[in-house]
């Protein structure tokens, strides 16, 4: 039997681990509905999501909106996407298996979101998927977002990891950008909600189906 090598894997959690876009998009638009305002494209909407919740309100407020509307704004969505977080949010197909296996062989996982930090865990305790994880940071856990690094070297060094048995796995530029960083490995998922922005921000890795991580990570 050979040798594994025991990896921190960071997972991105919107897009990547979980599909959340349809209860995202009711959401804004449901602030949208509170303020007066017509509703936008769900499309639309993921494309704004990835920078925390605050950026994602302003975004879908649009450039008009005045600071204190976004403050308002933000305040409901939060509050309202909180009642709401799972009403069709799923983990996307081979997750749950991919997780369970990284797991089993060792490795430690983690989940670095923009996301508030308190929606995100109640989400992953609601798909059942929370014991995977030793530990699970959002937006607000530091004080800089993603994709300062800060959340990734935090990680590293509360769970004694070199920068080369780190990778960080998301949907996103955002994410590669955090990786880069922090000088670690970027695996890039194309299944989530932005992987034209790989485009500008290319991956170290690709990965078009869960499982084919746990190949990527047996080969390290």
């Amino acid at each position: 039997m050979g040798f594994t090598l025991i990896m921190l894997v960071i997972f991105d959690l919107d897009g990547t681990l979980i599909d959340s876009s349809e209860d995202l998009a009711i959401a804004t638009n449901k602030t949208r509905e509170h303020f007066a305002m017509p509703p936008l494209d769900p499309k639309l909407i993921q494309s704004y999501v990835g920078n925390g919740a605050a950026m994602l309100v302003r975004r879908a407020l649009g450039p008009g909106a005045s600071d204190q509307l976004v403050e308002e704004a933000h305040s409901f969505f939060v509050k309202y996407y909180r009642a709401h977080s799972l009403a069709h949010t799923r983990l996307y197909a081979g997750i749950e298996e991919t997780v369970s296996k990284l797991a089993s062989l060792g490795h430690k996982l983690a989940i670095l979101t923009n996301k508030p930090v308190r929606i995100s865990r109640d989400i992953v305790a609601g798909l059942n998927l929370g014991p995977k994880f030793s530990r699970i940071y959002g937006g607000d856990s530091f004080e800089r977002k993603k994709p300062d690094p800060i959340g990734i070297l935090t990680l590293m060094q509360e769970t004694a990891m070199a920068p080369q048995q780190t990778w960080m796995v998301g949907d996103s530029g955002v994410d590669v950008e955090t990786a880069r960083n922090a000088q670690v490995t970027a695996c890039g998922v194309t299944w989530g909600f932005q992987p034209e922005t790989f485009e500008k921000h290319p991956p170290d890795r690709v990965v078009t189906r869960p499982e084919e991580l746990l190949q990527l990570l047996a080969a390290v």
